[in-house]
């Protein structure tokens, strides 16, 4: 979702030494074309964003379409994103449905993390429910898949034990690594820029973030794009936006 430093000066160096298979792989993986998800097939259009992504204008992207944004909140057990909360303001005035991720740390602990993002959530309201972003990328080597579980099996018994059931966004290595097996039961959010998604049915996951490279007017450079699996009866349903009040009430 983040942390996009160094992968191309990786790749790039990678290339620059000989252009082998590896590195022309890993290449096609992060830069390579994206998929473009039917609009008939998903019609409910979402971004997810940052800090990286400076100051949106909420109203520009809901006349293009865009139905659901996740915004970052929080990151490890001390770390809140500056925009996190102008961002939900903003995007729940525009009528954009929207919802607050946590980047998780593969090396702190996982109950603090879980209260450091509640932190955030606490007296706030979005129409989607939490995420938390587990990913390779950004996080240190060296910590044991079974570690890396077992804290995150803590955030999430201390998110629900405070009234949260997160989504888990990852990426394909992510999935087999962390995810199966161990929360199958969490709705998932993947990454992925091959379509279908996973191999697996495609009712296994509830959002597709299937570019790192969307432009659209209301942001400078480049944005995560996503996609709902589902109707917009689906969304509306999930959201409870189709209740009488049915409007994004972050603030």
């Amino acid at each position: 979702m983040r942390h996009r430093k160094g992968i191309t000066i990786l790749l790039t160096a990678l290339l620059l030494a000989g252009g082998s298979y590896a590195g022309l792989s890993l290449y096609g993986r992060y830069f390579g074309e994206a998929p473009e998800p039917s609009e008939e097939a998903y019609p409910v259009r979402g971004i997810d964003l940052s800090a990286h992504n400076g100051a949106v204008d909420f109203e520009e992207l809901s006349s293009q379409g865009v139905s659901f944004a996740y915004i970052k909140a929080t990151e490890g057990t001390d770390f809140a994103d500056r925009y996190f909360l102008d961002n939900a303001r903003l995007a729940g005035r525009s009528g954009i449905a929207c919802g607050a991720y946590h980047f998780f740390r593969f090396d702190t602990d996982g109950e603090l993390q879980a209260l450091n993002f509640h932190d955030a959530l606490r007296g706030r309201e979005f129409s989607l429910p939490p995420a938390i972003d587990i990913e390779e990328w950004g996080n240190p080597d060296g910590h044991a898949t079974a570690k890396i579980v077992e804290r995150l099996r803590k955030m999430l018994q201390t998110l629900e034990r405070l009234g949260h059931r997160p989504v888990l966004y990852t990426n394909k290595d992510g999935y087999h690594r962390f995810v199966k097996g161990n929360f199958d039961s969490y709705p998932l959010w993947i990454c992925s820029f091959t379509d279908p998604p996973l191999d697996e049915a495609r009712k296994r996951w509830t959002f597709w973030q299937y570019s790192h490279r969307g432009r659209l007017d209301g942001i400078d450079g480049k944005v995560d794009l996503d996609v709902f699996n589902g109707s917009r009866e689906d969304f509306e349903k999930m959201t409870g936006r189709e209740k009488p009040q049915g409007r994004n009430t972050a603030r």
